[in-house]
């Protein structure tokens, strides 16, 4: 049983605790909180020992009903694997601590890719991140492109690869971040980080982004152009993204234009948080026009990364050997089958 502690129950942190709590090999040992708010009764709700980083806090906690388990410190000490799930910028000062205690650690895709010098997706590099003591898991957007980029290029090759993110403004939740009737170029310049960020993952792809953020909450939204190495039909196409465990079909049938009917569709099918944990690739935007592939993928900003943080933990760990079998296991454990 692999003991995984959350530093950081939050937008990410919530919902990987849920993960790993129903992963049959894996068990929450604690999650931590700065302040006692919404988050930390859910926390205590689910039964999650609650940790803290300044204990000096701990009235306040008590002040409101939450109970509190110990310290941040304490709670690394319990660990066999810890998922950093703070804030961008904030998980790299927390590599010292856990280098202290020796401990096996993860971060999300706000920090930068030196901080563990290793960047994982587990349908690309899965076995690369076996039994290694650091491992960064991509952003939400550089996730979904490096899935189906990856599975694309083993079908038919990719020589080169457009692509631009309209990205969402903030999560549902956050109600002081906009834009508000703007759309912002996010970078002005080209590329966006994205690209680069995928080279992390498949260093052997050409890659250019460009990304621009939208008043909206629901979801990002990708615009992909590939140059195929070899001739492809779109029925071929179709076929590698029905066969892929990760990648979902938005089916034409469903009537489904926007990523606000594509949320809904996902919450009336009864999904926890309503998370889209696949790409969801809209099925009549796949295109062949010689050898160049068209596509539009809807990208769930706080869940898709849930899945892979699993996979890594389990990477890491190096009881499983290969990452199907893996994503195998966490997608059953979800009860998750792709739309």
């Amino acid at each position: 049983m692999i003991k995984v502690a959350i530093n950081g129950y939050g937008t990410i942190g919530k919902r990987v605790a849920d993960a790993v709590s129903l992963q049959r090999d894996m068990k929450v040992i604690g999650v931590s909180k700065t302040r006692p708010n919404a988050e930390a009764f859910v926390a205590q709700e689910r039964g999650y020992p609650l940790f803290i980083a300044d204990m000096s806090k701990a009235q306040a906690f008590s002040d409101a009903g939450i109970t509190v388990a110990g310290s941040v410190e304490d709670m690394i000490r319990s660990a066999d694997i810890v998922v950093d799930a703070t804030p961008g910028g904030v998980g790299v000062k927390n590599r010292a601590l856990y280098e202290k205690h020796k401990v096996k650690a993860l971060w999300q895709g706000g920090e930068s890719h030196e901080i563990a010098g290793f960047s994982f997706n587990a349908s690309c590099n899965y076995e690369g991140a076996r039994n290694r003591q650091f491992v960064r898991v991509v952003s939400c957007n550089t996730t979904g492109l490096c899935r189906i980029i990856k599975a694309v290029d083993e079908g038919f090759g990719v020589t080169k690869v457009r692509a631009v993110m309209v990205r969402r403004g903030a999560d549902p939740h956050v109600i002081k971040k906009g834009p508000i009737d703007s759309v912002v170029l996010d970078p002005v310049g080209i590329p966006s980080h994205h690209g680069p960020d995928v080279n992390s993952v498949l260093p052997d792809i050409t890659i250019v982004t460009m990304a621009m953020i939208v008043p909206t909450t629901q979801m990002h939204m990708h615009a992909l152009i590939f140059e195929l190495a070899s001739d492809a039909t779109r029925e071929e196409i179709l076929a590698i993204i029905k066969a892929h465990p990760r990648l979902g079909l938005v089916k034409k049938a469903t009537g489904i234009v926007s990523t606000a009917e594509l949320k809904e569709y996902v919450m009336d099918l009864g999904r926890p948080r309503s998370d889209l944990w696949e790409n969801g690739i809209y099925e009549d935007s796949v295109s062949v026009v010689g050898r160049d592939l068209y596509l539009f993928q809807a990208i769930h900003q706080e869940a898709d990364v849930v899945v892979e943080n699993i996979d890594a933990i389990r990477a890491m760990a190096g009881d499983v050997a290969d990452g199907a079998t893996s994503i195998r296991m966490t997608n059953e454990a979800l009860g998750f089958v792709a739309i």
